[in-house]
């Protein structure tokens, strides 16, 4: 596989891959390399790539698919450094204008995570690839596999200018890097490159956590994990260099949880939207 799959790309092999119509199933893995930053976010985007690659190929790579909607993404275990995700992707339908699936993700046997009815608009793909060599990787990853130990983490994202009323909300500034300071604008996409909606949602859910671990009866409740997230919008793209307003704002709060609603805009347009639940780590 080409070098151009290394920076944001978590696929290493498709194992099976059956069609039935529009719809079928796919399964794959990915190795998470050792010593690298792998949030959990990261889970969603490897089903999200292991479905593309199934809608991609039902139309012979004339069109891709992109973040839209997800109806929930449920959490059960953080990935670990030298962990293998199985991955699988049920496609409910695969056409020129969407790709509809849920999917889920195992580590060591044990469920990790649940993306439930997610949806991604098609695109042409030579805005974003070029077809040939998307063809191509994907005759790769179904013989022998692309290389593994390729992927070299993620930068923690540049969060500033924060204010925070304890118990309400907690605003910041994301200043989205430029092309030449990320690597994974590389990948996402070589033709176009587009700020990763997974890292947009991790952004916001590093947010809801200070915020909710901030706020009673939660401050002294010990690590907090994101659970669930739902209600996902992405509804635009963000090019490298945006400056992005991010704010979450907790609905409600106890011992045992937080919801809060997170949102992120750039002039005064809205990008993202979705709802976020936390819980502390010894509930999960």
């Amino acid at each position: 596989m080409s070098g151009r799959f290394r920076s944001f790309s978590f696929v290493d092999r498709i194992t099976r891959l059956d069609r039935g119509g529009t719809g079928g199933r796919i399964e794959g893995h990915f190795a998470v390399p050792l010593g690298v930053h792998f949030p959990a976010s990261l889970m969603a985007e490897a089903v999200g790539q292991l479905a593309a690659w199934s809608a991609m190929a039902q139309l012979d790579f004339a069109h891709r698919p992109v973040a839209g909607l997800a109806s929930a993404v449920h959490y059960h275990q953080l990935p670990h450094p030298g962990c293998t995700l199985q991955l699988q992707a049920d496609i409910e339908r695969s056409d020129a204008e969407a790709v509809a699936y849920s999917g889920k993700v195992f580590v060591e046997g044990r469920l990790a995570l649940e993306l439930v009815d997610s949806v991604g608009p098609m695109l042409p793909m030579d805005e974003f690839d070029a077809p040939e060599a998307v063809r191509a990787d994907f005759h790769t990853l179904l013989g022998a596999g692309a290389a593994p130990g390729r992927f070299g983490g993620v930068p923690l994202p540049e969060l500033h200018d924060l204010q925070l009323q304890p118990g309400e909300r907690l605003a910041a500034v994301l200043q989205v890097p430029e092309v030449s300071a990320a690597p994974f604008f590389e990948d996402h996409f070589p033709r176009r490159p587009v700020f990763p909606g997974t890292l947009l949602m991790e952004a916001l859910s590093m947010l809801s956590l200070r915020l909710a671990q901030q706020s009673t009866p939660l401050t002294n409740a010990g690590p907090l994990v994101t659970q669930k997230v739902s209600q996902v919008k992405i509804r635009s793209f963000t090019a490298p260099g945006t400056r992005l307003e991010l704010e979450v704002v907790l609905q409600d709060i106890d011992a045992q949880r937080a919801r809060l609603k997170v949102a992120a805009r750039s002039d005064d347009k809205t990008v993202a939207t979705a709802r976020i639940e936390l819980t502390p780590r010894s509930n999960a």
